[in-house]
């Protein structure tokens, strides 16, 4: 199925299997507000680590397993399988790094974040600055061998859990004024304050708080990359999150189809399982159909990756990826509620926390709206040859 190699099963089947251990744990979560003991969350991260399904997007140079993007794709679909992000111990740092890191930062960072020792966020999202990061106002400038930032980020996923942040910001002078800069900012730092931690509709372990920079001075040492390079990086990281993001949504589709399936099966209503009812029995007919079809857009896009197709056309299918999984997982989500019924509604159903946990794949990582006009412009600029047979 899928056309998966022996090497590719056996990744996936061990995703699943620790995946497995994992979901008894949910409705204790739920109950905590996301939380689970801390030490059982750390021998959730060190058996990931063992499984090796940990970093797995980063090459074997600075420590990581190497595995192919849809190999990735296929552990990232069983994270997606556990509700309360209890699966987010496999966790992939940025995989754009390993690439432009010096020596000093590979050290200080890179490689402790590939053994899972340290723990990175990442600041981008500003109040006025979401999907288009252009519109950035937190600046940066220069200051003898130091970077000065001063600026408020919003929703800076797992702050609270994070080591180091990276914080993109616009340049005030120099040659390269204007441009955006990549900065490594360890945690705690002076002048790095949480505003405060907004609630969100899910219950995970990951807080999005408001944090201030306030006149932050860092080393040179600091710099990702060179000066005007910050873009860069950013929809380098956009790009792969979005395929992860489409990764773990065919995942929770998945569950859900597994499970509300399992449910008409068993529960009887005027004499016959609910699923033979024929209503019900086209829910579940959309929701299986649409997760073939997101499943499949997902892999051939993965393997596009993995083949080198041209960068700029695998920008625009991995919107593709991102647009339809995160869409198709909020219709499963909804129908599966519906098929539940009462008990869909309650938070310790898997469709209740699957229905608010999904809600927000259509927003994090470039809105369902911002996908839609990457892929229009693809294939204004390009036509759609070059956006769905790239060579």
């Amino acid at each position: 199925m899928y056309g998966l190699s022996a090497e590719d099963l056996r990744i996936r089947d061990t995703a699943r299997e620790f995946v497995e251990t994992l979901i008894p744990y949910e409705a204790e979560a739920e109950a905590a507000g996301g939380q689970l003991p801390k030490e059982l969350t750390a021998a959730h991260h060190a058996r990931a680590i063992e499984l090796g399904l940990y970093a797995t997007n980063m090459p074997a140079s600075v420590g990581g397993p190497g595995f192919t993007a849809l190999q990735q794709v296929l552990v990232q679909e069983q994270v997606g399988r556990v509700t309360n992000a209890i699966a987010w111990v496999a966790h992939t740092p940025p995989q754009w790094w390993a690439e432009v890191a010096t020596d000093y930062q590979k050290q200080r960072w890179l490689y402790p974040a590939v053994r899972g020792e340290k723990h990175e966020a990442y600041a981008i999202t500003e109040e006025f600055a979401g999907s288009d990061v252009s519109a950035l106002e937190t600046t940066a400038r220069r200051d003898g061998d130091d970077y000065v930032i001063n600026g408020v980020k919003w929703h800076v996923t797992s702050f609270n859990l994070a080591d180091y942040c990276f914080v993109q910001a616009v340049l005030t002078d120099g040659p390269h004024q204007g441009d955006h800069v990549l900065l490594v900012v360890d945690l705690p730092w002076p002048g790095v304050e949480v505003v405060r931690t907004p609630h969100y509709s899910h219950n995970i372990p990951d807080e999005h708080p408001i944090v201030s920079f306030t006149d932050v001075r860092v080393p040179a040492s600091h710099l990702v990359g060179a000066e005007g390079e910050g873009m860069l990086f950013t929809q380098d990281w956009f790009r792969f999150e979005r395929i992860m993001v489409a990764s773990r949504c065919v995942g929770a589709a998945q569950r859900l189809v597994d499970e509300v399936t399992a449910f008409a099966k068993d529960r009887i209503v005027d004499g016959k399982p609910l699923g033979e009812h024929q209503l019900v029995a086209g829910m579940l007919a959309d929701s299986a159909t649409e997760l073939f079809a997101a499943r499949s857009l997902l892999y051939e896009v993965a393997r596009g990756i993995d083949a080198g197709l041209d960068r700029k056309a695998l920008h625009g299918q991995a919107s593709m990826a991102k647009l339809y999984c995160s869409e198709m997982a909020g219709r499963v989500a909804d129908r599966a509620v519906q098929i539940f019924g009462g008990r869909g509604y309650m938070r310790e159903n898997v469709a209740e926390r699957m229905f608010r946990e999904l809600r927000v794949e259509r927003i994090w990582e470039g809105a369902s709206e911002i996908q839609r006009i990457i892929i229009g412009r693809q294939l204004m600029l390009r036509g759609p040859q070059a956006v769905l047979e790239p060579r």
